[in-house]
């Protein structure tokens, strides 16, 4: 009996590759998983991570050198490949409240320690190819926890360098900063939905707030 040998394709032996990753290939959502709106995919739709967890583990990153950096007037954006965004499915407009509005704080009861982030930093920093002072770069939740990203998901994590202009060896100092805060703030008023806030970041942080109208 003669047997034929099957190659994977390159997409699905870069799924295998990474974490948590199914059948789906790199950059793209399962079109079963509810979107940023509790809808099924399609058209803007962000993936869904696992939320919080108890306990944290080092997550596997895309391969050394596969994410190159975009530039937005000189602002550095991540590789939408390599890191389109995903949200918490503990985050909902229906519980804003008890969630990201509420009062005490939201963020610090969900974030992976730095013993994990720390790692997880090293090895996309690799694959970005960031070569840069790694204290003046931050391991950036692409959509923040402030705004529902998931806490630990590789699709929502991203090595992001320093500003134009920043001073070398001064620390982490990011523009996005800013704009994160101000769409959490916009969200809890109700000026705009967790989805559409999510969704504007996740396209291109520098215009969100020009886009929802909040500049």
């Amino acid at each position: 009996m003669r047997f034929t040998r099957r190659v994977a394709s390159p997409a699905l032996l870069s799924c295998l590759f990474l974490a948590g990753c199914s059948s789906v290939p790199l950059g793209t959502s399962d079109p079963s998983a509810p979107s940023a709106s509790g809808a099924p995919g399609g058209a803007g739709s962000i993936a869904v991570g696992a939320g919080p967890q108890k306990k944290y583990t080092v997550q596997q990153q895309p391969a050394a050198g596969s994410c190159h950096y975009r530039y937005e007037k000189g602002e550095p954006l991540e590789d939408s490949r390599c890191t389109p965004g995903a949200i918490s499915p503990a985050v909902t407009q229906t519980n804003l409240k008890s969630t990201i509005c509420r009062k005490g704080g939201y963020t610090s009861g969900v974030r992976p320690s730095t013993y994990i982030t720390g790692k997880e930093k090293k090895l996309n920093a690799a694959s970005y190819g960031f070569t840069g002072n790694m204290r003046d770069a931050e391991y950036d939740h692409l959509i923040s926890l402030q705004l529902g990203g998931d806490p630990n998901d590789y699709r929502n994590l991203w090595v992001e360098p320093a500003d134009p202009g920043h001073k070398k060896g001064s620390g982490v100092n990011n523009a996005k900063d800013p704009v994160e805060t101000k769409l959490h703030t916009a969200v809890c008023a109700g000026k705009v939905t967790l989805a559409q806030a999510q969704q504007a970041i996740v396209t291109d942080w520098t215009t969100a707030l020009t886009k929802l109208g909040l500049s």
